[in-house]
């Protein structure tokens, strides 16, 4: 069954009442508070049972030499605890809680980073511990990042734990009445196949994850509220293509195609899972997509199927932090009609804003109303084109091209502007955009990763061409062939293939864009952080060699390796060139 949801937008100045948790006048015998991320019921038998006020801090990136923000932030979120009207407070904090640089912290080693030293978290937890009110924490991409101080993820993981008083990655607390806040923490670094900046949640804290949302089902009034670094694929939340896109780490388990889309899945399955907060784009709240409902009017678009859930995008405190100027917190007080998702500006001395109120009709509906649209600001950042596929009421948007007997050719050269998407045979997903082609997931339309770049598109035509080689190649038996397999050729007669190619008419250059051996086609071609380190490590000291035994610099210093040319973490030359080959 669909979920029936009324979208308004209200006036910048309009107030929604009959959410009381944050009072007009200081309280200043408000008890501070710092425990263990455990599960609770109740803080004090004062309190309201289903009232509760939430701060969602995002990625604080703490630099140890820049700590004016930090110190100005803390004492504005400071007000607004102290001015609740519950004692069923708590703060989250989303990751990636120290900057990725040397900060002159370590006088013995002028290299290391910051980010995931045991110096950073003890600095965190102190941190966080100052905000006077009980804390949880996820893991980001960035917290398991003392890779000069630990050997493996699982001992810097230990670390992050004890430090901050975990006893397992994930969390459960149950902030007021049938309401649980639940976290996810990120736990490769090192071992990452690729981009050592995914977000990946391993699968035991998946399957603890599902069995919660089983144990803790909306038929019996339960209300979830999740945090993990990252949003999952299919939230709808405004990325960067040519950041989180092209690299290949928007949404959690972005390169595990299953793991990736199992989060949605959860997410539809589940109505108790009520709200998904996340940070890791360093975008500001000032975006009406920074925040998505379960769904829309159907006279305003096609059904987006996210469950009962809504999507949250947090910010940055620090300004040198922020990707577009803003600095910003999440704010949600709540009650056990629904809650109100808010901005703290820390520009503005703290001004809580209203963003969005999601008011309960009934365990599995809930209206959903914006209370403002896009505020401009000195620095805007566009989201990502994303394919609509429609549903029984809408058709597919005008950039859809439904192939004609499995092929398709571009008549014109493909420009900065072109838009196109469409369905493979096989059910991929693949589309152009800001001329560079782009794979999406079969299910959301959520963009997975860029398959090839601008500089390769522009100017050529592209085509889709039918490539099965026909049942008379595959069934071609052979006389010598073993007793009982005749026939064993013939398995993928009937199959279609497809082929994805490039034309550039003037050159009279073809290029057939080949999937990987997974099927898939977009480009997993940044690489593990810890392997580029090293590699650039094994550089810089060859150079201090040569200079020590030649009482000069050398002229050059190249390395040679495969299939990668470089590194600053891209395979380069993947289409039209060599690709082995030394390089500087």
């Amino acid at each position: 069954m669909k979920l029936t949801i009324a979208v308004a937008v209200l006036s910048p100045a309009a107030v929604v009442y009959g959410f009381a948790p944050i009072r007009q006048h200081h309280n200043a015998a408000f008890a501070a508070v710092a425990g263990r991320t455990t599960a609770t019921t109740s803080f004090l038998p004062m309190a309201k049972q289903d009232e509760f006020v939430v701060g969602v801090l995002g990625d604080l990136h703490i630099d140890p030499r820049k700590m004016e923000d930090y110190v100005v932030g803390q004492e504005q979120w400071k007000q607004v605890f102290d001015n609740a009207e519950t004692e069923n407070i708590s703060l989250v904090s989303l990751g990636d809680l120290g900057e990725s640089k040397n900060c002159d912290h370590n006088p013995l080693n002028n290299a290391e980073l910051f980010a995931g030293t045991t110096l950073c978290h003890e600095m965190a937890a102190d941190y966080l511990r100052g905000f006077g009110v009980p804390y949880d924490v996820v893991g980001g991409n960035h917290d398991l990042e003392g890779i000069d101080e630990f050997d493996t993820d699982e001992a810097n993981l230990e670390m992050f734990l004890r430090v901050h008083e975990k006893d397992a990655p994930n969390f459960m607390r149950e902030i007021a009445e049938k309401t649980l806040l639940v976290g996810m923490t990120s736990t490769v670094f090192r071992d990452a196949k690729y981009t050592s900046h995914e977000v990946t949640i391993d699968q035991g804290q998946i399957d603890w994850f599902e069995q919660v949302c089983r144990d803790h089902p909306s038929s019996e009034g339960w209300k979830i509220l999740v945090f993990t670094h990252a949003p999952p694929n299919g939230s709808g939340l405004r990325v960067l293509q040519e950041n989180h896109v092209v690299n290949g780490c928007c949404w959690l388990n972005h390169s595990n195609e299953a793991q990736c889309r199992k989060f949605i899945e959860l997410v539809r399955e589940h109505r108790c899972i009520k709200a998904w907060f996340s940070g890791h784009f360093h975008l500001g709240q000032d975006y009406q997509d920074s925040i998505s409902f379960p769904t829309i009017k159907p006279e305003d678009g096609p059904y987006p199927n996210r469950g009962s859930c809504v999507f949250v995008q947090t910010a940055v405190m620090r300004s040198g932090s922020s990707r577009d100027g803003r600095q910003q917190s999440r704010l949600i007080r709540g009650n056990k009609d629904g809650f109100e998702i808010c901005t703290v500006d820390h520009q503005k001395d703290g001004a809580i804003r209203l963003d969005a109120t999601i008011q309960y009709t009934d365990d599995n509906h809930e209206v959903g109303t914006y209370a403002h649209g896009d505020i401009q600001g000195e620095k805007e950042l566009f989201k990502v084109y994303s394919p609509s596929a429609g549903d029984e009421l809408h058709a597919p948007d005008e950039n859809y091209v439904e192939l004609i007997d499995n092929e398709y050719v571009m008549e014109e050269p493909i420009a900065k502007d072109t838009k196109a998407w469409w369905r493979m045979e096989d059910g991929r997903v693949l589309g152009l955009m800001d001329a560079m082609l782009i794979e999406y997931d079969q299910s959301t339309l959520a963009p997975l990763g860029l398959v090839v770049g601008a500089d390769e598109l522009i100017g050529k035509r592209l085509a889709v061409i039918d490539s099965s080689a026909g049942d008379e190649y595959y069934c071609s038996i052979e006389d010598d062939m073993e007793e009982g397999m005749d026939g064993a050729d013939c398995a993928e007669a009937g199959k279609v293939e497809q082929a994805v190619v490039l034309m550039d008419d003037e050159q009279g250059q073809v290029v057939v864009v080949q999937p990987n051996e997974d099927g898939s086609y977009w480009r997993k071609i940044v690489r593990n952080k810890m392997i580029r380190m090293k590699e650039k490590r094994r550089v810089q000291a060859a150079k201090a060699l040569a200079q020590q035994l030649n009482k000069e610099a050398p002229k050059e210093v190249v390395s040679t390796y495969g299939p990668y040319t470089s590194t600053a973490g891209m395979a380069q030359q993947v289409v039209g060139g060599s690709n082995l080959k030394p390089v500087k």
